[in-house]
């Protein structure tokens, strides 16, 4: 009998070896919590500070503005509930085509009393970015809209999309989970406040992920506790599968 092929890498990609030996020190003679002050946690940290410098080179940002999380999921609610963290109503426009962490998190805020304008693609699975624009209202506090999308793989015309938003003054958030790793993702280019990657989608390790927030743009924590990544996600670093997502970009997988 042949030895299965894996082809579903739309959900998850096999870790790349070289990521795995990058990871092994930490999962065994290196350790350290990133926090501590003595020669450990300094170690630790540097770990995770040189991949928050590696994470940032993948998508056009700028190390400070990288927050990492544990999931891409974590990152897209961090972000919706940030944008209505006030629970005082508003409005929210999201494609049809995201991701179920962004449409549970609009069903959950609806609930709230959030209106949600959901906007649905062309024939061709592409969603207007002029039916983006005609949706934002003064009240309207935040869109997303995905790069590309994991079930058709169409690519979404984030850059002009995030153009309007910007002249209306409203926040876009781009999960470009599914395009990091296939296709180039410049934060910058595609001009969005928010930007999400996720390492298991390119060769990484599963449970790392990064939230790239443009330098400026408001944001409330998710997760409250400690003082990591300066304030906007409490909770102690994986350092292991840090380096592993840092390293993924020295393997030549992305």
């Amino acid at each position: 009998m042949p030895a299965p092929v894996y082809l579903d890498h739309n959900a998850t990609t096999p870790l790349d070896p070289r990521v795995g030996d990058a990871m092994a020190p930490w999962l065994g003679t290196r350790h350290g919590n990133p926090s501590s002050v003595h020669a450990f946690g300094r170690e630790a940290r540097a770990a995770v500070e040189l991949a928050r410098e590696q994470v940032a080179e993948l998508v056009g940002g700028q190390p400070p503005e990288v927050v990492f999380t544990a999931s891409g999921s974590e990152a897209n609610n961090a972000v919706l509930f940030s944008a209505f963290a006030d629970r005082d109503g508003g409005h929210l426009v999201i494609s049809e085509l995201e991701h179920p962490s962004i449409h549970a998190a609009a069903d959950r805020l609806e609930g709230l009393g959030v209106e949600v304008t959901r906007l649905r693609p062309g024939a061709d699975g592409v969603v207007d970015a002029g039916a983006v624009a005609a949706a934002l209202r003064p009240d309207t506090r935040l869109a997303c809209l995905m790069l590309a999308n994991n079930e058709l793989g169409t690519v979404q015309p984030v850059a002009e999309a995030s153009a309007a938003c910007r002249a209306h003054g409203v926040p876009l958030l781009c999960d470009a989970v599914q395009a990091a790793g296939k296709l180039a993702v410049d934060a910058g280019a595609l001009g969005a406040d928010y930007l999400v990657v996720a390492a298991h989608k390119f060769n990484g390790p599963v449970g790392a992920a990064a939230l790239r927030i443009r330098e400026g743009a408001a944001f409330e924590p998710l997760i409250l506790g400690g003082g990591q990544e300066r304030r906007r996600r409490a909770g102690t670093e994986n350092v292991a599968a840090l380096v592993g997502f840092g390293g993924v970009r020295g393997t030549g997988v992305s």
